[in-house]
């Protein structure tokens, strides 16, 4: 063998050596990086914040065939376990100047293991709970609003006022409501109306109602149906850019896009939450919107396509944050 290649042989079983000695005697447990997203849009910029995932069965789809069903999963690799498939929670802060916006909190505690990590993601996205000025909900429900409370059960955002549609407080923070609904949803009654508590005793809750003034730049989209008073929220980028954040339009992305006609169980109004999917995700596709969606695989930003009468989710590039 020529001497260069006996050289290049050495160096190369060197090399695997020093690996193997590293690896072998490594105790690291590998993590995931930290659940952020930067994505700036126009004047904005939107970090998705990744709170954890939970598992949905595809028997809690109803008004479609379960053949379908099977059919649309097919090849979309949505991963899938006995518990059901994987479902990502997300939340989205939104920087516009100096004026931090939060929309949706996740479920700190109320769901357990493996969710619950907002306020940890906000951190490491360089963010502190103190200088966020508005938390947003798009609705009453745990995974939207217990984070509203951090692990002692005080205020995760303490400077913050806190926006719920007045449709969505009558409902879920009255304890009448709670009596008449059906007994699998009963226990989020008293989840929500811990949750926004402490702030009501400061002041800091504020219920809307249709064209009352939001904080500058946002827009309350109806959308109800999933709840009586499910909400999205269109925020002005400027440049021509909007972001619609749009709440739980969407549970299952494999499916519901291709057939919004399939709606969730949970949905309050199930032909209500079907018009407003069709409505929302039309106007989205119509209007070039950014979407950002609270169970679309995180970091669930980009744009919805029509494709006949049906709809396609079109993930966002990756793009570096312009320089300022």
């Amino acid at each position: 063998m020529h001497s260069s290649a006996v050289q290049r042989l050495a160096v190369a079983l060197l090399l695997s050596a020093c690996a193997s000695t590293t690896l072998a005697g490594t105790t690291h447990t590998p993590q995931q990086v930290p659940g952020v997203y930067h994505q700036q849009i126009g004047q904005l910029q939107v970090t998705a914040l990744f709170d954890g995932t939970v598992a949905l069965g595809r028997q809690e789809l109803v008004g479609i065939d379960p053949g379908a069903v099977t059919r649309l999963l097919d090849h979309r690799y949505v991963p899938e376990d006995n518990k059901g498939l994987q479902t990502a929670v997300n939340a989205y802060l939104v920087q516009r100047g100096n004026h931090l916006t939060l929309v949706d909190a996740g479920t700190a505690q109320c769901f357990g293991p493996g969710l619950g990590q907002v306020l940890t993601n906000l951190r490491a996205a360089g963010y502190t709970p103190d200088q966020v000025d508005d938390v947003l909900l798009t609705h009453a429900h745990p995974d939207h609003l217990c984070g509203l409370l951090d692990t002692h059960g005080k205020l995760a955002f303490p400077k913050a006022t806190v926006w719920l549609s007045k449709a969505d407080a009558d409902y879920w923070l009255d304890p009448a409501s709670e009596s008449t609904a059906p007994q699998p949803l009963r226990f989020a009654f008293k989840l929500a109306r811990d949750a926004v508590a402490p702030y009501a005793a400061t002041g800091t809750l504020r219920r809307f109602a249709p064209g009352d003034a939001l904080p500058a730049g946002v827009t309350a989209l109806d959308s109800h149906g999933h709840t009586p008073g499910h909400v999205s929220y269109l925020v002005d980028g400027g440049a021509g850019q909007q972001l619609l954040v749009w709440g739980d339009i969407v549970h299952f992305h494999a499916v519901q896009f291709t057939r919004p006609d399939a709606s969730y169980e949970a949905d309050s109004d199930r032909n209500a939450a079907i018009a407003s999917r069709r409505h929302t995700m039309a106007e989205a596709a119509g209007n070039g919107w950014w979407v950002a969606g609270a169970h679309l695989p995180f970091p669930g930003l980009g744009h919805v396509r029509r494709e006949d009468d049906a709809f396609a989710w079109v993930p966002g590039e990756f793009a570096p944050l312009p320089e300022k």
